[in-house]
């Protein structure tokens, strides 16, 4: 089959790809990707001449550019991991979040629809429920609770479901969706709560914590994340909606504490700042569905998974080091001029 990935060259997208090339070489993955700040097109260096591999630069919210590709590839999948994903930048610029995050999605449902598919698959957050209350820790977000947007872009991401939702209803478009808990992992980018506080301490940078830190999280390892998707894709049913959580509920004081004890570093370097607006409280999946359906449990408890994330940036210095420079924006151009097609 010939899977189109958009977001490729993201943290979870790339993890995705990776994960697809090793597990079924069979498969033509092709990979698009705008490579805004957060794609890092070096990140995918290791696959990039794979023969059965294919990176495009493009923007989904390009329609002329979406049916070009369709055109050339005749794809049978679609998994959109294109997405504008940081929360505060959408506090601050909240209209490229609805641009990428809903515009986009409809452009590359249209292409579905005009050149047919066996499966577009959207890649969404737990974030569209909203969040639980710390005191009630047996409550958890199923695939019936209510969408209860927070942010901008917790706001978008909730849209671009119910678009895909009415296009499987008006237009019969095979759709399916999954919903997210944190990921982390391997090339996480540093904007985020673990690579940043990595990345600080090991500077003996302050660790800047929203409020008192207590916020909680279900940390869900990456690659976990990218076996669900892979078997919802090929397995899930039409027209449903699955929740992938890794059942690891961690608070955020928690984890800059743990992170400076495995690298040694004092928790004096933990600064408290000024609380997120609309900060959600706790977030927690219920994946018995997944479970039930396809079988799919997470396989990473959060000790061994941040174990392994902090050892990775520790011997990946060079790639997050470009990030912080900013000389991975230029990469593209380096290794490939103008083209804006790599084969």
């Amino acid at each position: 089959m010939t899977i189109i990935v958009t977001g490729g060259a993201g943290f979870i997208g790339s993890n995705f790809v990776f994960h697809m090339l090793k597990n079924h070489p069979e498969d033509r993955i092709i990979c698009l990707d705008k490579l805004t700040y957060a794609g890092n097109l070096s990140t995918l260096a290791p696959v990039m001449n794979q023969s059965n591999f294919r990176f495009v630069k493009d923007d989904i919210c390009d329609r002329e550019a979406v049916y070009r590709l369709f055109e050339e590839e005749h794809p049978d999948i679609v998994v959109n991991f294109a997405a504008e994903s940081h929360v505060d930048r959408s506090i601050e610029t909240p209209e490229i979040f609805l641009q990428t995050n809903i515009i986009g999605t409809a452009v590359l449902m249209d292409a579905c629809r005009k050149y047919g598919i066996r499966r577009y698959h959207q890649v969404s957050t737990d974030e569209v429920y909203g969040d639980l209350p710390l005191d009630r820790p047996d409550l958890f977000f199923t695939e019936e609770t209510p969408i209860h947007t927070s942010s901008p872009y917790s706001s978008s991401k909730a849209s671009a479901d119910l678009l895909v939702m009415a296009y499987h209803r008006t237009y019969e478009l095979p759709v399916t969706i999954s919903r997210c808990s944190n990921n982390y992992g391997p090339y996480h980018f540093p904007e985020k709560l673990i690579p940043l506080m990595i990345v600080n301490a090991l500077h003996d940078k302050p660790l800047p914590v929203y409020g008192e830190g207590l916020n909680v999280r279900d940390w869900l390892y990456v690659e976990d994340h990218c076996k669900a998707i892979d078997l919802v894709i090929h397995n899930g049913r039409v027209g449903e909606v699955y929740n992938i959580g890794g059942h690891n509920e961690m608070r955020n004081i928690d984890i800059v504490k743990l992170i400076c004890n495995a690298l040694g570093k004092p928790e004096s370097l933990i600064t408290h700042v000024a609380d997120r607006k609309g900060h959600d409280m706790r977030y927690a999946i219920d994946p018995t569905k997944i479970h039930n359906e396809l079988g799919w449990l997470p396989e990473t408890k959060f000790a061994d998974g941040i174990e392994q994330t902090i050892d990775w940036y520790l011997h990946h210095q060079e790639w997050w080091e470009t990030i912080i420079s900013g000389e991975y924006q230029n990469y593209y151009d380096k290794m490939y001029g103008n083209r804006a097609v790599l084969v």
